[in-house]
C-alpha cells in the first residue's frame, strides 16, 4: 500500500527570518494524522535568512540529521564540534544525555535551505555524538545511495536508529529498483524536481509513506533528488 502527501499538504510556518514547510505535527503545526511514519519523527524544508539562525537550544534522546540544499550551515553545539555543512554533505547528531547547539546562516545574500530530519533513537540517554561526511554527486547518480545507517554500512554515516537513510539524483532515463524488507515501513521523501514512484508521479516536497510493498521503483526523474527512509514500524 501507498499513499501519497502533497507538498501542498504540509505545515507551514514563516517567521520572517525563517520559513518552515513541516512533514510532520511540530511547533505550532499540530495534526494527529500526521505524527510521523514509524520511528521517523521530523521532516522540516526550513529556509534561513542571511545573518540569521537558531540560537543555542538543547536537545535529548533523538538522532538529528542535517540535509543542506543550498548555501551553508553553520553548526556550533556542547560537545565542541564547530562545523558548516555544505550540500553533498550529511550531518548527524546524536542528542542522548543531552546536547546544547546552534544553526546560523551566516552568509550574506545567500538563503540557507536545508532539510531537518529526526529520528527516535533505539535506545535513550546515551553519550550525544556527532557524525559528518561527504557524498559526491556521482555516488547518487542515477541509483539509492545509502547515506546514513546502524552499523555506518557502505561508509554511511552511523546513527543510533533503527533506521537506513538513501538518498539519490534521478533524471530522464536513470532508474533504481530497491526490495523493501517485510514488515518495514518505508517513507519516500522527494526533495526537488519530479520523480516517479511505483508508477505515481511526485513532484517537489511530495511524499509516499509505503507499508506491505515489495519493490521500490524510482524512475522517469526530471532534476529530481529523492531520500528513501528504511523504517521500524
Amino acid at each position: 500500500m501507498m499513499t501519497l502527501r502533497k507538498s501542498q499538504e504540509r505545515g507551514y510556518a514563516d517567521h520572517g527570518w525563517l520559513k518552515s514547510f513541516h512533514s510532520f505535527s511540530f511547533a505550532g503545526y499540530y495534526d494527529p494524522r500526521h505524527m510521523g511514519f514509524g520511528n521517523l519523527r521530523v521532516i522540516n524544508e526550513d529556509r534561513i535568512a542571511p545573518g540569521t539562525g537558531f540560537g543555542a537550544h538543547g536537545h535529548r534522546d533523538m538522532e538529528i540529521i542535517s540535509y543542506v540544499l543550498e548555501g551553508g550551515l553553520s553548526h556550533k553545539d556542547s560537545m565542541g564540534n564547530e562545523q558548516t555543512i555544505v550540500p553533498g554533505e550529511v550531518q548527524r547528531m546524536s542528542a542522548g544525555s543531552g546536547v546544547v547547539h546552534s544553526e546560523h546562516n551566516h552568509a550574506q545574500g545567500q538563503t540557507t535551505h536545508f532539510l531537518q530530519i529526526w529520528v527516535l533513537p533505539d535506545r535513550t540517554g546515551i553519550e550525544p555524538g556527532y557524525a559528518q561526511k561527504a557524498f559526491p554527486e556521482a555516488e547518487k547518480r542515477g541509483r539509492l545511495r545509502l547515506v546514513a545507517s546502524p552499523d555506518g554500512a557502505e561508509g554511511s554515516v552511523p546513527m543510533n536508529a533503527d533506521a537506513r537513510l538513501y538518498a539519490g539524483l534521478f533524471d530522464g532515463a536513470e532508474a533504481a529498483d530497491l526490495p523493501l524488507p517485510a514488515g518495514r515501513k518505508t517513507y519516500v521523501h522527494l526533495v526537488r524536481g519530479e520523480l516517479e514512484v511505483n508508477g505515481q508521479k511526485l513532484t517537489g516536497g511530495d511524499a509516499a509513506l509505503i507499508e506491505n510493498e515489495a519493490r521500490l521503483v524510482l524512475g522517469h526523474g526530471q532534476g529530481a533528488e529523492v531520500l528513501v527512509f528504511d523504517l521500524q514500524p
